[in-house]
């Protein structure tokens, strides 16, 4: 992966503003390629903020929900390492309760299962 690529996703993860988090969202979930995806997901996780955690939490395709496994799985643990995951228990709530998509329902339960687990 280009170095550029790492260096702005990780410029990015530390931003405050809630464009970093749309732009994270916007370029970087939304890639063609695992690598790309893979960081900005982490990236997300890491910012440990509502908007960030949302995006790879609730949306079809993205972070927990990712087409790929790797993506997918490299989410949860950056989840599973958050020391706060108070925020990220309150989403994966009401994701189990009120997404209409159950593949991303049960993906939450999953998560949060583990979360339980781990604690």
């Amino acid at each position: 992966m280009n170095k550029k690529i790492e260096r702005i996703i990780d410029a990015l993860e530390k931003h405050e503003d809630m464009e970093s988090i749309e732009i994270l969202e916007e370029l970087g979930t939304n890639s063609p390629d695992n690598d790309i995806r893979e960081l900005t997901s982490k990236a997300l996780v890491r910012k440990n903020v509502h908007d960030s955690l949302k995006v790879v939490i609730i949306n079809q395709g993205k972070g927990i929900n990712d087409l790929s496994p790797v993506v997918a799985m490299s989410t949860v643990n950056e989840i599973l390492a958050l020391e706060d995951k108070t925020e990220a228990i309150k989403i994966l709530d009401d994701t189990i309760n009120m997404n209409d998509i159950e593949e991303v329902r049960e993906n939450a339960k999953s998560v949060k299962s583990l979360l339980t687990l781990s604690e």
